[in-house]
């Protein structure tokens, strides 16, 4: 049973005990799957009534004391109210000042509030308080740039009123350089190192301080970046879930040697020459295009974040995401490079929860590059430029994952690039985008598949959120596609001319692999163990990361060799230019419940195939 759901009855359980069956009603009414948490709080009705005998107080009111670079902490809320219902609720603002006054362009009469929190609990998850009126509830913060405030709310999300306001808490040093990013360049030997900090850079100079070891360490500047509400294309990005994005920092490591270990460190240098420095990290450089030796690739989609705390996720919005990023973690020292291809967070324009994900990913995305692919919920917004004109980006319109993690693309606004790693090739596409014949993504695409030198790099792999090739996903297979409309018939013919090995996607949540498939034909009757030719590609829909899952259509298709709904990922191991294994692992384990080997010479590559075969003279008779 994924993590996310064993807390999820626990919770119940507890709520249960703590005032019965009004309690899960309560608890039940924003209990929506597939919703942003913090879009169900109406932060345009709340008002205002502070009541002199409710209470709340939170501790220690200092964080990130103990430890030097301490990013997270526990902190205990004790609240108190004199007529305790069952849909009370306490909200984490940040910053702390959260009333009108805050408001931009605001005119009387306004909002009163006009920020939703980065976080929420309802109160009766502490034990007793329906019958006590009193309550402690723990929640874990990170550090985010700003103070913090707790405040106990009455009328459930839909009406919410203010009874009562904590003190404000604070991390010793708010600004600090938090949460770095490694992704690889736009060469092989280079690798970026992206983060977040409170520092303009009229305020401090942000570097990287980096090296081998026993070699006198360097530093390279890095660049700085922001946005503002601006920038943005609509609600709630530019109203209720803005929330101040601080400053992003870029550094580039060059002249890497291949697979060498480095350690590096992010700081910024004040004008006084004093340095405040981040966590000390180290990364394995990439191999050098065509260099065989042992790679291990992971790749996954929508996984979203979910809260260490419990807050928020009781809606069962991304259940799976902690289990999935945990065991990633357990197995990082045999992971080389991760593809996460889109739908990231689920902020849909709740600015905040991207700083929250960029902590709950750290410990992986500070060890390893960490590739994005752009989504619907990173992307999309009407009269913006996307391709499918729907809202599911709640207004970001590509800005906030395009600012905060660097990826390889010659224009940030067209999120499709391609990246090698030793003895692979990764065409990467943005399906936000029109990828049709004739248009520029198009020509990307193929310039990417025909480039690679198989010979020295015989895996190539092509990536796109949407499924542009098979899934048998409930909602594509009603629509009698399998697919997004005149993909295939618009790329088909690309990937049998090049041969592409593997094509995955996201945006369906489950899990599902093809046979090797051309023009809806499985090639080859092999299930476990294939070898030769390159008669078809195999295409797998890893959209298990974490979100809420997807059901399949009732019968299974031809094509269809394996499928599951449960959150996962897959990981690909190469191990030199003619074998390949790839596995399928669920996140609650780790374990594999589905693999299969390749077995494939260069002159397999070069085989004539259905729909591939280049004009040949025969031979004089």
């Amino acid at each position: 049973m994924p993590g996310g759901i064993r807390i999820l009855l626990v919770v119940l359980a507890a709520v249960a005990a703590a005032g019965g069956v009004a309690a899960v009603s309560a608890f039940s009414s924003s209990s929506r799957a597939g919703e942003q948490p913090l879009s169900l709080i109406a932060v345009h009705r709340a008002t205002i009534g502070i009541d002199a005998a409710a209470s709340v107080g939170a501790s220690p009111r200092l964080l990130g004391v103990k430890v030097h670079g301490e990013d997270t902490a526990w902190v205990t809320v004790d609240f108190a109210a004199p007529h305790p219902g069952a849909g009370d609720w306490i909200g984490v603002f940040s910053p702390s000042n959260f009333n009108a006054s805050t408001c931009p362009g605001s005119t009387d009469p306004g909002p009163v509030i006009c920020s939703a929190p980065i976080k929420y609990q309802l109160a009766n998850y502490s034990s007793n308080y329906g019958k006590s009126g009193r309550g402690t509830l723990k929640f874990q913060l990170i550090n985010q740039r700003q103070d913090f405030s707790f405040a106990l709310f009455t009328g459930g999300l839909s009406y919410p009123k203010l009874i009562a306001v904590s003190n404000k808490i604070a991390f010793a040093n708010p600004k600090a350089p938090v949460y770095p990013r490694l992704a690889q360049g736009k060469s092989w030997n280079e690798m970026t190192v992206t983060w977040t900090s409170g520092y303009d850079i009229q305020e401090a100079y942000p570097f990287v301080e980096w090296g081998m070891k026993w070699n006198p360490p360097v530093r390279t500047a890095a660049g700085t970046v922001t946005f503002d509400r601006e920038s943005l294309c609509g609600e709630p990005a530019r109203t209720v879930g803005w929330r101040d994005p601080g400053f992003i920092h870029t550094a580039f490591l060059t002249d890497l040697w291949p697979n060498k270990e480095y350690y590096y460190k992010i700081g910024h240098m004040l004008p006084d020459g004093k340095v405040v420095w981040g966590k000390f990290y180290s990364f394995r450089a990439p191999p050098y295009p065509g260099q065989k030796s042992l790679q291990r690739v992971v790749i996954f989609g929508d996984m979203g974040k979910a809260e260490r705390d419990g807050s928020n996720e009781y809606s069962n919005y991304q259940p799976g995401s902690l289990n999935t990023t945990d065991t990633l973690i357990k197995d990082l020292d045999n992971i080389d490079i991760v593809f996460h291809i889109g739908d990231i967070t689920y902020a849909n324009g709740y600015i905040s929860q991207w700083d929250q994900f960029t902590q709950q990913v750290e410990p992986i995305t500070a060890r390893v590059p960490y590739m994005l692919a752009s989504g619907n919920h990173e992307r999309d917004w009407p009269n913006s430029g996307s391709f499918f004109n729907g809202t599911d980006s709640g207004g970001e319109c590509g800005v906030l994952a395009e600012t905060m993690y660097y990826t390889p693309t010659e224009n940030r606004a067209n999120y499709w690039y391609s990246t090698d790693y030793g003895m692979f090739r990764f065409c990467v596409a943005d399906s936000e985008h029109d990828w049709r014949e004739g248009t520029e993504q198009y020509a990307f695409i193929e310039r990417c598949l025909a480039t690679v030198d198989r010979k020295k790099q015989p895996w190539l792999v092509f990536i796109a959120h949407r499924v542009l090739g098979y899934s048998s996903g409930f909602f594509y297979g009603a629509g009698g596609a399998f697919a997004e409309p005149t993909a295939r018939q618009s790329l088909q013919g690309l990937w049998q001319k090049y041969r592409v090995d593997l094509a995955f996607y996201g945006h369906v949540h489950n899990y599902e692999r093809t046979c090797p498939v051309f023009e809806g034909q499985c090639a080859s009757p092999e299930r476990s163990r294939y070898s030769g030719a390159v008669a078809g590609t195999i295409h797998a829909v890893v959209g298990g990361g974490g979100s809420h899952l997807s059901n399949f259509t009732a019968e299974t298709p031809p094509w269809s060799v394996y499928r599951e709904m449960d959150y996962g990922f897959v990981k690909l191991t190469a191990f030199n230019y003619t074998s390949l294994l790839y596995e399928y692992r669920r996140s609650s384990d780790g374990k594999v419940y589905d693999s299969f080997t390749v077995h494939r010479e260069y002159r397999d590559v070069l085989a004539c195939v259905a729909g591939s075969c280049p004009p040949v003279i025969p031979p004089p008779t």
